[in-house]
């Protein structure tokens, strides 16, 4: 089975890599070995992309800004693997669910 395949495409003229290279490295982080690659695309016209695959998991415009570690790791998680717990990650929506 192939494993997936993560690209996060991120505008050079608005000077995104950090922020991209750091979301690569949240990602590898927490699912390692789980992902085939995670590849950082340089683009213009202020895009922010992530995919995975070919399904698109943030768009900047459409999601309204930038993913939080937290959010962008549980929209992987759930098309990689549903089942998978990611520790505090988790248990910090549940509870914040439980507030309102």
């Amino acid at each position: 089975m192939d494993k997936p395949r993560i690209s996060i495409t991120y505008c050079t003229q608005c000077n995104w890599l950090l922020r991209s290279g750091w979301m690569a490295q949240e990602l590898l982080q927490t699912f390692g070995t789980d992902l085939g690659e995670v590849a950082l695309i340089p683009g213009t016209g202020g895009i922010f992309e992530i995919r995975l695959g070919d399904e698109m998991i943030w768009e900047r415009s459409r999601d309204g800004g930038f993913p939080g570690p937290k959010e962008l790791k549980q929209r992987v998680r759930d098309v990689i693997d549903p089942e998978r717990d990611l520790g505090h990650v988790d248990r910090a929506a549940k509870s914040e669910g439980l507030d309102s």
